[in-house]
């Protein structure tokens, strides 16, 4: 018989595998690497989601390592923005490129869409970029003049998701910013990807880093189909929730037990935390999961956590002196809990606007 996990005890092994139960003395590229990448489609989400997770932890650390290729910003999971080892992109773009192919042939709005010959589209967008990075209007505009029928905006989008490139600094760099330039993946880092894709090793990379997991949790991260075959070849654990379905794990992940007290935290906006499960019950009720969803144009906010569940929302809003934080639960909450949470805004400022004064807005 499986051993059944309560929903907490899934909940306290997910923040310690997300590095969220206690902050951690690891290596940047390595925590990165063992996340399985980092939201990256405003610059400053991926210095917060590391803050949030490490110590000591310095920004310009982070800046360093993309400028100097460690670390790369190109598109992956669900068609966005991340920011991954140089290293994992061998493995994570090979995995993702033949659903981003297909994702090509649908992302074109129904009004604009018309047909295009995608291998074509592909070679002359790396023809183009091969040699010196490019704005994606530029891109876009340059296939407009070969695809006259197809808006430059969409064919851009298309680029995007067909060919490996890489967004360069100055973009994602702490305090500098830039307009997005993308230049060839392979001229960047210097070599193509490989032919095949190692998809047992990204479903263990997947475990360790969000495990124990349902195979339809695993395909809402990706995106991937046919993931059960690859699973069948694994040694992996098998668990059940408290619904009496399946979960999956790396035969060495340790699980944490629900009575492990769990601090408050804030997180990015777009934190995989709260994206890496297709059941999301282990991380916020459904009540906040119908809260947090409610935004225009997926654009989720910045987040915060009280005793390891999604609990409501922050934000800053910066004037010439002052930098204020603003808290917002979703639901009514303790002075005690909120204390937690006031602790991390007064640290975050700290980090966001050194030089400003600081004010936190609780209720």
């Amino acid at each position: 018989m499986s051993t059944t996990l309560s929903n907490r005890t899934l909940n306290r092994t997910l923040l310690a595998r997300q590095m969220l139960l206690e902050r951690t003395d690891m290596p940047i590229v390595q925590a990165v690497e063992h996340l399985g990448g980092l939201q990256a489609q405003a610059p400053i989400p991926p210095y917060l989601a590391l803050w949030t997770r490490l110590k000591p932890y310095k920004v310009d650390a982070l800046s360093k390592l993309i400028i100097d290729r460690s670390l790369v910003r190109m598109t992956l999971w669900r068609g966005t923005l991340h920011l991954i080892s140089a290293n994992d992109v061998y493995l994570m773009r090979t995995a993702l490129q033949p659903e981003l192919n297909k994702w090509a042939r649908i992302v074109m709005p129904p009004a604009h869409r018309v047909e295009i010959d995608l291998d074509k589209l592909a070679r002359i967008t790396r023809e183009y970029i091969d040699t010196e990075p490019r704005t994606v209007a530029e891109i876009g505009t340059f296939l407009e003049e070969h695809f006259p029928e197809a808006k430059a905006r969409d064919l851009s989008t298309q680029a995007q998701m067909l060919v490996p490139m890489i967004q360069v600094p100055p973009r994602g760099i702490w305090g500098v910013g830039g307009v997005p330039q993308n230049v060839a993946m392979a001229t960047w880092l210097g070599r193509e990807l490989p032919s095949e894709a190692a998809v047992p090793e990204l479903i263990q990379r997947y475990l360790r880093a969000f495990g124990p997991a349902t195979l339809a949790d695993m395909q809402a991260w990706s995106r991937l189909i046919g993931l059960k075959a690859h699973a069948a070849d694994l040694d992996l654990v098998r668990y059940k929730n408290e619904d009496g379905k399946e979960l999956l794990d790396v035969p060495d992940g340790v699980i944490v037990s629900e009575d492990v007290p769990a601090p408050a935290r804030l997180l990015p906006a777009f934190d995989n935390v709260l994206l890496g499960h297709a059941d999301r019950t282990r991380i916020m009720s459904e009540d906040a999961r119908s809260r947090w969803g409610a935004v225009r144009n997926g654009v989720f906010p910045p987040t915060f956590l009280v005793d390891g569940f999604l609990r409501g929302t922050w934000n800053v809003v910066e004037t010439k002196d002052t930098a204020t934080l603003t808290i917002e639960p979703y639901f009514k909450t303790t002075k005690k809990d909120l204390a937690g949470v006031v602790r991390e805004a007064k640290a975050v400022l700290k980090v966001l606007a050194p030089k400003k004064a600081h004010v936190v807005a609780a209720p």
